[in-house]
């Protein structure tokens, strides 16, 4: 395979792998023209969408100046797989191009994930749904705490973990702010209902409507006030209408009204009335 060697570019993410020999020595500043139709995807590559008409906008760049910041490649046999920079191959690929510059890394299948999410999450060019799968799998996959991956990203983990919560909205309303039919402030918002019922409810009106994210965190509001005041309504009123059945029925034994008390920790008393010396002997036959 025959490879030419580019002198003077960027080192890229050489700061994070090692150059490996391939079929020559690479020299720190080092990169090649690699035939494109011998690079493979990145199958860790986290991005599932690619906005055409940016991708045409960077290949009409590409015909006039080049590829000016190299791609980044491993050696995997007679083939190369890419680490990062799959949007520029893509426009390359529509230029109609046959080499592409690229640098060759040693990399582990990690790695390769590792670095394959972080570039794309520091370029902020992924929408939030794939940034948050993003974060999740640098977190379990490459086991990274959430000190390390806030660093590694450039990010505090409150930004993090706002994305992470991401993962918790319904499946709809996720490929919803994926597809930018809604903002990541309206997704923040519906995360504050109790249930993804209420979610997705409240998203449809959203798309409806047209909503803004301040009417949509106003409408959260009143939903949970709501919820709460029903919530306290039959903590009073479950037990009330228990000890109501009770009374009912000691009314019906005793012939004569029979009041049932209780706190808050079910503990409490019955008070059996009675307006004589009889009454009390008939009560008391009534207990035997």
């Amino acid at each position: 395979m025959n490879i030419k060697r580019k002198m003077g570019l960027g080192k890229g993410l050489s700061s994070l792998l090692s150059e490996t020999p391939a079929e020559v020595v690479q020299e720190e500043h080092d990169s090649f023209e690699i035939p494109i139709d011998a690079i493979e995807t990145n199958p860790y590559q986290p991005r599932t969408q690619f906005d055409q008409e940016a991708l045409e906008e960077l290949c009409a760049s590409i015909r006039v100046q080049g590829v000016i910041q190299p791609i980044a490649v491993r050696k995997i046999g007679d083939k190369y797989q890419l680490i990062s920079g799959e949007r520029r191959l893509k426009a390359s690929q529509l230029a109609g191009l046959k080499t592409i510059p690229a640098y060759i890394r040693e990399a582990t299948d990690t790695q390769m994930l590792e670095l394959g999410l972080i570039e794309n999450v520091q370029r902020e060019n992924l929408n939030p749904m794939e940034i948050a799968m993003a974060y999740k799998r640098l977190l379990e996959e490459c086991e990274l705490k959430q000190e390390e991956l806030a660093t590694r990203v450039g990010k505090n983990r409150s930004t993090i973990n706002n994305f992470l919560r991401l993962l918790a909205l319904p499946h709809e309303v996720q490929e919803g702010l994926a597809e930018g039919k809604l903002s990541m402030g309206h997704a923040r918002a519906l995360l504050g209902l109790e249930s993804q019922e209420l979610m997705l409810k409240l998203y449809q009106e959203i798309l409806t409507r047209d909503l803004s994210v301040r009417k949509v965190e106003e409408l959260v509001k009143n939903v949970n006030i709501k919820s709460s005041t029903t919530k306290k309504g039959k903590t009073v009123s479950e037990p009330k209408k228990f000890l109501e059945t009770y009374q009912h029925h000691f009314g019906e034994i005793f012939g004569r009204k029979v009041i049932v008390q209780a706190d808050a920790h079910q503990k409490g008393e019955i008070k059996i009335p009675y307006a004589s010396r009889a009454e009390l002997e008939q009560i008391m036959e009534k207990l035997k």
